[in-house]
């Protein structure tokens, strides 16, 4: 057996190496693990074009949420240098055309004014209430550690990301093209992301591997961090 690529993982919509804490620590032990940062770029492909000019020459990729579609981001510009790749809780298609669309930005502008007008927590306890699956919204050190996460970050951050989100490109047809290893994975009660979503893109993968994570919502990584670890190491031992 080769020598395993060193990781990047990539964090969602105003995330930060928290979301990765668990699996990070759990593949650090065995090879170099560095976690993305976006700064306040508000593109997709800008963001890939600075993981790529920070990453090593060959490297597997992780992403969650918005980190999916800036994986695939990357996978578009260099999939040479890709040696394997995970996409979590996330999504390929394009914003919708007409009321759909529509209503997916007036939701996230609200979020935001929000965020610019009462701050990024208040805006993270509306937003957290459908991230987490529900029966675990008691559970108060979860939620916190949401709410905190997303207070550390910028309501001019959430607008630049946010802006991102709604000019995606269709990232679908790149899916049938990637070769490397690939692990497609989510909460199984992820409503953000749905499971349904996943079958799809891990069918159009060839050869991927599918995960859904059970009684698990959006935040897999925080909400079940050993059963998405365990995937993790198992997705990298295959590459």
């Amino acid at each position: 057996m080769g020598i395993r690529p060193p990781v990047v993982l990539l964090p969602g919509l105003v995330c930060d190496a928290t979301v990765w804490t668990h699996a990070a620590d759990a593949l650090r032990s065995q090879v170099p693990v560095s976690i993305a940062a976006y700064d306040s770029l508000d593109s997709l492909g800008a963001m890939a074009d600075k993981v790529l000019r920070e990453a090593p020459s060959s490297f597997a990729l992780a992403g969650h949420s918005m980190g999916g579609r800036i994986a695939l981001e990357v996978f578009r510009r260099a999939p040479e240098r890709i040696a394997g790749i995970a996409l979590m809780d996330t999504g390929t298609q394009p914003l919708a055309a007409g009321e759909a669309g529509e209503r997916e930005a007036k939701g996230r502008h609200e979020l935001l004014d929000i965020a610019r007008t009462q701050g990024m927590a208040a805006m993270a306890s509306r937003w957290v209430q459908g991230m987490i699956w529900s029966p675990r919204l008691q559970e108060t050190a979860l939620v916190d550690s949401v709410i905190d996460m997303f207070a550390r970050s910028s309501a001019e951050v959430f607008a630049a990301q946010i802006r991102a989100l709604l000019a995606r490109p269709d990232a679908g047809p790149l899916l049938p093209r990637i070769g490397c290893p690939a692990l497609v994975l989510c909460g199984e009660q992820d409503s953000w992301a749905p499971a349904a979503r996943h079958r799809e893109m891990a069918q159009k993968i060839p050869g991927a591997t599918l995960a859904l994570i059970p009684e698990c919502g959006h935040m897999c990584t925080l909400e079940r961090p050993e059963a998405v670890t365990r995937e993790l190491l198992d997705w990298h031992a295959s590459i």
